[in-house]
Protein backbone atom coordinates (compact mmCIF):
# COMPACT_ATOMS: atom_id res chain seq x y z
CA UNK A 1 0.00 0.00 0.00
CA UNK A 2 2.81 2.44 0.87
CA UNK A 3 4.56 2.00 -2.47
CA UNK A 4 1.29 2.47 -4.35
CA UNK A 5 0.60 5.72 -2.47
CA UNK A 6 4.11 6.99 -3.23
CA UNK A 7 3.57 6.26 -6.94
CA UNK A 8 0.22 8.05 -6.85
CA UNK A 9 1.75 11.10 -5.11
CA UNK A 10 4.58 11.19 -7.65
CA UNK A 11 2.12 10.90 -10.56
CA UNK A 12 -0.06 13.72 -9.23
CA UNK A 13 2.94 15.95 -8.52
CA UNK A 14 4.22 15.54 -12.08
CA UNK A 15 0.80 16.01 -13.65
CA UNK A 16 0.13 19.11 -11.55
CA UNK A 17 3.34 21.06 -12.24
CA UNK A 18 4.00 22.96 -15.48
CA UNK A 19 6.31 25.65 -16.88
CA UNK A 20 4.46 28.36 -14.94
CA UNK A 21 5.48 26.58 -11.74
CA UNK A 22 9.10 26.67 -12.89
CA UNK A 23 8.78 30.42 -13.43
CA UNK A 24 7.21 30.89 -9.99
CA UNK A 25 9.82 28.70 -8.28
CA UNK A 26 12.60 30.99 -9.46
CA UNK A 27 10.97 34.34 -10.19
CA UNK A 28 12.02 36.92 -12.75
CA UNK A 29 14.69 38.48 -10.54
CA UNK A 30 16.39 35.10 -10.01
CA UNK A 31 16.18 34.34 -13.72
CA UNK A 32 17.84 37.69 -14.43
CA UNK A 33 20.63 36.98 -11.92
CA UNK A 34 21.23 33.49 -13.33
CA UNK A 35 21.31 34.85 -16.88
CA UNK A 36 23.85 37.49 -15.83
CA UNK A 37 25.94 34.80 -14.11
CA UNK A 38 26.03 32.65 -17.23
CA UNK A 39 26.85 35.66 -19.41
CA UNK A 40 29.70 36.75 -17.10
CA UNK A 41 31.04 33.20 -16.98
CA UNK A 42 31.03 32.75 -20.74
CA UNK A 43 33.03 35.97 -21.18
CA UNK A 44 36.02 34.16 -19.67
CA UNK A 45 36.01 30.86 -21.54
CA UNK A 46 34.96 29.28 -24.81
CA UNK A 47 32.39 26.94 -23.23
CA UNK A 48 28.63 27.29 -23.20
CA UNK A 49 26.46 26.79 -20.11
CA UNK A 50 22.77 26.06 -20.55
CA UNK A 51 20.47 26.06 -17.53
CA UNK A 52 17.24 24.14 -18.02
CA UNK A 53 14.52 24.03 -15.38
CA UNK A 54 11.72 21.56 -15.99
CA UNK A 55 8.74 21.46 -13.67
CA UNK A 56 7.88 17.81 -14.27
CA UNK A 57 8.71 14.86 -16.44
CA UNK A 58 6.70 14.33 -19.62
CA UNK A 59 4.20 11.46 -19.27
CA UNK A 60 6.27 9.05 -21.39
CA UNK A 61 9.26 9.43 -19.04
CA UNK A 62 7.11 9.20 -15.94
CA UNK A 63 5.51 6.03 -17.33
CA UNK A 64 8.94 4.38 -17.62
CA UNK A 65 9.39 4.78 -13.88
CA UNK A 66 5.87 4.24 -12.57
CA UNK A 67 4.68 1.41 -14.83
CA UNK A 68 7.88 -0.26 -16.00
CA UNK A 69 9.80 0.12 -12.76
CA UNK A 70 12.83 1.81 -14.30
CA UNK A 71 14.96 3.57 -11.70
CA UNK A 72 13.94 7.20 -11.30
CA UNK A 73 17.57 8.36 -11.42
CA UNK A 74 18.01 6.67 -14.79
CA UNK A 75 14.84 8.24 -16.19
CA UNK A 76 15.88 11.70 -15.01
CA UNK A 77 19.36 11.26 -16.49
CA UNK A 78 17.84 10.18 -19.83
CA UNK A 79 15.59 13.24 -19.82
CA UNK A 80 18.59 15.50 -19.18
CA UNK A 81 20.46 13.87 -22.08
CA UNK A 82 17.44 14.35 -24.34
CA UNK A 83 17.25 18.05 -23.46
CA UNK A 84 21.02 18.36 -24.00
CA UNK A 85 20.26 17.38 -27.59
CA UNK A 86 17.04 19.39 -27.99
CA UNK A 87 18.67 22.56 -26.67
CA UNK A 88 21.62 21.94 -29.04
CA UNK A 89 24.15 22.16 -26.22
CA UNK A 90 26.22 19.59 -28.12
CA UNK A 91 26.54 21.99 -31.06
CA UNK A 92 29.40 24.13 -29.73
CA UNK A 93 32.59 24.73 -31.68
CA UNK A 94 34.89 23.22 -29.04
CA UNK A 95 32.53 20.44 -27.88
CA UNK A 96 32.50 22.01 -24.43
CA UNK A 97 28.86 22.82 -23.81
CA UNK A 98 27.22 21.78 -20.57
CA UNK A 99 23.57 21.43 -19.58
CA UNK A 100 22.54 21.89 -15.97
CA UNK A 101 19.11 20.26 -15.67
CA UNK A 102 16.87 20.90 -12.67
CA UNK A 103 13.71 18.81 -12.25
CA UNK A 104 11.47 20.67 -9.81
CA UNK A 105 9.00 17.85 -9.14
CA UNK A 106 11.79 15.70 -7.73
CA UNK A 107 14.16 18.45 -6.50
CA UNK A 108 16.90 16.77 -8.55
CA UNK A 109 19.74 18.19 -10.59
CA UNK A 110 21.73 16.58 -13.42
CA UNK A 111 24.71 17.79 -15.39
CA UNK A 112 25.37 16.66 -18.97
CA UNK A 113 28.66 17.76 -20.49
CA UNK A 114 29.80 17.54 -24.10
CA UNK A 115 32.75 15.34 -25.06
CA UNK A 116 35.69 17.69 -24.55
CA UNK A 117 34.37 19.00 -21.25
CA UNK A 118 33.40 15.53 -20.01
CA UNK A 119 36.99 14.39 -20.52
CA UNK A 120 38.26 17.25 -18.35
CA UNK A 121 37.00 15.52 -15.18
CA UNK A 122 36.78 11.93 -14.05
CA UNK A 123 33.21 10.58 -13.84
CA UNK A 124 33.48 10.49 -10.05
CA UNK A 125 34.29 14.22 -10.02
CA UNK A 126 31.17 14.97 -12.06
CA UNK A 127 29.13 12.93 -9.59
CA UNK A 128 30.72 14.82 -6.69
CA UNK A 129 29.66 18.07 -8.32
CA UNK A 130 26.06 16.88 -8.63
CA UNK A 131 26.14 15.66 -5.01
CA UNK A 132 27.33 19.09 -3.82
CA UNK A 133 24.44 20.74 -5.64
CA UNK A 134 21.87 18.29 -4.28
CA UNK A 135 21.49 19.86 -0.83
CA UNK A 136 20.30 23.31 -1.92
CA UNK A 137 18.13 21.59 -4.52
CA UNK A 138 16.51 19.30 -1.93
CA UNK A 139 15.89 22.34 0.27
CA UNK A 140 14.09 24.09 -2.64
CA UNK A 141 16.88 26.68 -2.88
CA UNK A 142 16.85 26.35 -6.64
CA UNK A 143 18.57 29.63 -7.45
CA UNK A 144 21.40 28.71 -5.06
CA UNK A 145 21.79 25.29 -6.68
CA UNK A 146 21.89 26.71 -10.21
CA UNK A 147 24.13 29.62 -9.22
CA UNK A 148 26.57 27.25 -7.51
CA UNK A 149 26.59 25.07 -10.62
CA UNK A 150 27.47 28.06 -12.81
CA UNK A 151 30.28 29.09 -10.42
CA UNK A 152 31.81 25.60 -10.29
CA UNK A 153 31.51 25.08 -14.03
CA UNK A 154 33.00 28.52 -14.62
CA UNK A 155 36.17 27.51 -12.76
CA UNK A 156 36.44 24.29 -14.72
CA UNK A 157 35.82 25.98 -18.07
CA UNK A 158 38.22 28.88 -17.41
CA UNK A 159 40.95 26.38 -16.55
CA UNK A 160 40.38 23.96 -19.40
CA UNK A 161 38.96 26.23 -22.10
CA UNK A 162 40.16 29.82 -21.59
CA UNK A 163 39.00 32.37 -24.13
CA UNK A 164 41.72 32.59 -26.77
CA UNK A 165 41.55 36.35 -27.17
CA UNK A 166 40.02 36.03 -30.63
CA UNK A 167 37.07 38.17 -29.67
CA UNK A 168 33.71 37.48 -28.14
CA UNK A 169 32.33 34.23 -29.55
CA UNK A 170 29.32 34.19 -27.26
CA UNK A 171 26.14 33.59 -29.18
CA UNK A 172 27.78 31.96 -32.21
CA UNK A 173 26.13 28.68 -31.30
CA UNK A 174 22.74 30.27 -30.70
CA UNK A 175 22.47 29.24 -27.04
CA UNK A 176 20.68 31.69 -24.81
CA UNK A 177 22.20 32.68 -21.48
CA UNK A 178 18.71 32.83 -19.95
CA UNK A 179 17.55 29.68 -18.15
CA UNK A 180 15.15 27.58 -20.24
CA UNK A 181 11.86 26.91 -18.45
CA UNK A 182 9.79 23.88 -19.39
Amino acid sequence: MGQAMEKLRRLLRHLWLDADDARRALGEAALDRLEAGVRASEAGHSGQICLCVEASLPPSYLWRHLARGEALASVIRDRAITLFGKQRVWDTEDNNGVLVYLLLAEHRIEIVADRALARALEPAAWQDLVTQLATPCRDARFEDALGNAVERLDLLLRTGFPRDGGGDRRGEDGLSDRPVLR
